[in-house]
């Protein structure tokens, strides 16, 4: 058997992947990516990120359309179902596909379709999709296989009314009621998705709050305009028992609360795609979530193998994820790095509204006693959001009361993953150029969104001037 030798291989075509394969590429290296699915884009492209961004969208076009007064007459005779509104991602799906596999065919980087596992810390065996078995070595190596779904053993996930992230993409009808379990970012979403399809939704929350590592003001407007699309929201709950019946699934929880609805959705934590790669064999430290463990340079405790995305745990962003790789790549071209990862990376939920943050929150400012105040701008005064009817939502800009230094930015609100970037480029300024007085100085258009921006900073200095 010949045995095919690269200069890096990389397991996973997802955003980590392809940011060090690129980084590889460019830098002149021989590389090679192995995917298991027969698409490359990962989780991020079939069947997370873009998939349900795109349904989102969808949904939010529909209630805008309804919300609309000049369809006031007509908005209401629309019905699309579930499945529906999922086909518009399809397209998408499609554009990601051809642009990404684009960027593997410029840079010279063999794609190899097939299921890796380690037989050794420099080489790999690749299950082709016919099922022929190929080897390939390389002096390093590179693991972005992504996460998928936590399951715990006691639910039965091949009952079709108990479904995941991942499944939920799958389903061939609209429910009337939805249990949610998990109120982190995937559950949050989907409550935003199904309760804008007019399906009653019950959100149970693991801990006291939603989305605790966000802003407290932020969260609180959350879980106000979740309730008031229609989402009931439960804090506090332990599930102990789901019964999956043919007329629906009921989820008894410890504090004896029952939830029945049509389908569940259980969205309470990831596991690592690690299964069956080999890595416990060639002894890389994996935690009881399967995911990688990993220094502050993405190495393993093999120091030629290292790990990016989400299958080494948080903050699992595509973004982040991305950067990750670029990094890596860097590290194993030079052998060091002259840049490291921006510390300040922004956070986007795409709920309805959607939240976007960067920085620090009001709670760890107070416990680090930073002498700290609030700057708002309200949606509701800006005439872009007027004009849109998008009004709900805020801009809140946290600034050091002597120095003026922008500390965190954190908006709720439509477009809020756009608009926070603005702030992301000043805040990240360095030699006292990172603060409101920017804002304050600086001619925005007419009407727009950013304006918000200016009306906040003048809003910061009336409260310490």
């Amino acid at each position: 058997m010949s045995i095919k030798h690269y200069d890096s291989l990389v397991i996973g075509t997802g955003p980590g992947g392809e940011g060090a394969a690129m980084k590889l590429a460019k830098s002149g290296q021989r590389v090679g990516v192995v995917e298991a699915y027969h698409q490359v884009g990962g989780g991020c492209a079939h069947w997370g990120t873009i998939p349900s961004k795109a349904l989102r969208h969808s949904i939010q076009m529909l209630a805008d359309y309804r919300r609309n007064p000049l369809f006031q007459r007509t908005a209401y005779q629309v019905e699309l179902e579930f499945p529906a509104l999922l086909k518009a991602a399809d397209a998408v799906i499609s554009d990601q596909v051809r642009t990404r596999y684009r960027h593997y065919q410029r840079n010279r980087v063999d794609v190899i379709f097939g299921r890796a596992r380690f037989l050794d810390p420099n080489r790999l065996e690749v299950a082709k999709p016919t099922g022929a078995l190929e080897q390939f070595t390389a002096d390093t190596l590179v693991v972005a296989t992504g996460s998928r779904p936590y399951h715990p053993p006691e639910v039965d996930f091949s009952h079709p009314r108990v479904l995941d992230s991942d499944s939920v993409l799958r389903l061939k009808h609209t429910p009337r009621s939805i249990t949610i379990y998990g109120a982190g970012v995937i559950g949050c979403e989907y409550a935003s998705i199904f309760c804008n399809l007019d399906v009653k939704v019950n959100l149970v929350n693991t801990r006291d709050r939603l989305l605790s590592f966000l802003d407290d003001e932020i969260t609180d407007a959350l879980g106000y305009h979740l309730r008031h699309q229609g989402t009931v929201i439960r804090h506090n709950e332990v599930c102990e028992q789901v019964d999956a019946l043919e007329d629906g699934v009921v989820m008894h929880c410890r504090s004896g609360k029952k939830f029945k609805t049509d389908v569940l959705l259980w969205a309470n934590g990831r596991t690592g795609n690690t299964e069956n790669l080999g890595l416990r064999e060639i002894d890389v430290a994996l935690n009881q979530r399967g995911q990688i463990e990993v220094n502050e340079r993405y190495q393993t405790n093999l120091p030629h193998i290292y790990a990016v995305g989400d299958v080494v745990g948080p903050p699992a962003l595509a973004s982040a994820s991305y950067d990750q790789g670029r990094f890596v790549g860097t590290h194993i071209a030079q052998g060091e790095t002259d840049w490291s990862l921006i510390e300040d990376f922004p956070t986007g939920i795409y709920t309805n509204p959607e939240i976007s943050s960067i920085g620090r929150t009001e709670r760890e400012l107070t416990d680090q006693n930073v002498p700290y105040e609030v700057a708002h701008a309200q949606f509701k005064t800006i005439a872009r959001a007027q004009i849109t009817g998008h009004t709900v939502g805020m801009l809140k800009l946290l600034f050091h009361r002597e120095t003026l230094e922008i500390l965190g930015i954190h908006c709720f609100g439509e477009q809020a993953s756009e608009i926070i970037h603005i702030g992301q480029a000043i805040m990240s300024q360095k030699g006292g150029a990172n603060t409101l007085e920017y804002f304050a100085n600086t001619t925005f258009n007419y009407p727009t969104m950013a304006e918000t921006y200016r009306v906040a900073a003048l809003n910061g200095l009336n409260r310490i001037f």
